[in-house]
């Protein structure tokens, strides 16, 4: 990720894994007891689930799609996994239920949707208080995207293009984000979010700095258009109907079960450079609403698609 975010050359290309601990300042010194070892950004940015929950058990990132039951959710992924995969799958599930209308510039197209969820993103993995117990949203409503996250504030109030200074919250994090290309030079987020926002859809991106950092992106239209579409669809051995939403990621799996019916969750994630557990979720999900249903036993059986594509 390091090499591809700097045009395929990087120093750590060269260092073994010790190395690039070091250069990336995941491993150090204690200078009060003298002691080396890892830091607390070496365990959330590559850590495991159970060693990160063991040093900072409050840590977590609620995503939820408010848009018809808005007093809980009509879908929620509450991530605590590592910061380099959370990001993974927090812009998996932006993608999943936000549109990504054509956009270009200088003759070059560019993801709207990318570019602002990008930011929103990595700003409540990168800059957030992990000490704290307040957990990090990432909301998606009908005319809004939001997230919260605590935060060690330097001020309070609504941050500007005129009033706003750069204030590096876990530099050795935002760092690391940078080497890999999940971020930018410090600052650059809130920019892009207040150049790109008006283009999509509308929208008016709001900053306030307090001890729950918070960012918005509102909408001038009362419904956000969303990406997916609704099949109707009739399930072959009934005259039930299916009143599915699909999404368009969710159709390009569907399409990949058409042509091989007794895919594995292994192959579907490399097809589609997901997640097998995002695979997994996306599966369950299928099933559930009888889009597609199992034949035979779990490891010899096969799907079938109970819709038309």
């Amino acid at each position: 990720m390091a090499a591809n975010s700097a045009n395929g050359r990087h120093i750590w290309q060269k260092t073994d894994d010790m190395e690039l601990l070091r250069s990336a300042g995941l491993f150090g010194t204690n200078h009060e007891t003298g002691k080396h070892g890892l830091n607390l950004a070496a365990v959330l940015l590559l850590g495991r689930d159970d060693v990160i929950k063991d040093v900072a058990p409050a840590y977590e990132t609620d995503a939820l799609l408010r848009r018809i039951n808005i007093d809980r959710y009509d879908d929620r992924e509450i991530v605590c996994t590592n910061l380099v995969e959370s990001y993974d799958l927090l812009m998996e599930f932006a993608q999943k239920h936000l549109p990504d209308p054509f956009y270009l510039e200088n003759e070059q197209r560019i993801s709207l949707r990318g570019v602002i969820c990008r930011e929103m993103v990595s700003n409540i993995l990168i800059h957030r208080e992990f000490s704290s117990s307040y957990p990090a949203k990432f909301v998606i409503e009908n005319n809004r995207i939001y997230t919260e996250n605590a935060n060690r504030a330097s001020w309070s109030g609504e941050i500007t293009l005129e009033n706003f200074e750069p204030n590096p919250k876990n530099p050795i994090i935002a760092s690391f984000f940078r080497n890999i290309g999940l971020a930018d030079k410090l600052g650059s987020g809130v920019r892009n979010i207040f150049k790109y926002a008006k283009y999509y859809q509308g929208g008016h991106p709001h900053f306030f700095e307090q001890d729950v950092f918070r960012t918005s992106v509102e909408f001038e239209s009362e419904t956000i258009k969303v990406a997916d579409a609704t099949i109707n669809a009739t399930i072959s051995d009934t005259d039930a109907t299916i009143n599915a939403t699909i999404s368009e990621e969710d159709l390009q799996m569907l399409r990949l079960i058409q042509a091989k019916p007794d895919i594995t969750y292994t192959e579907l994630s490399e097809q589609l450079n997901l997640h097998r557990a995002t695979v997994a979720r996306r599966i369950k999900s299928l099933a559930e609403k009888r889009v597609i249903s199992r034949i035979g036993a779990r490891k010899t059986g096969a799907w079938k698609i109970n819709i038309s594509l």
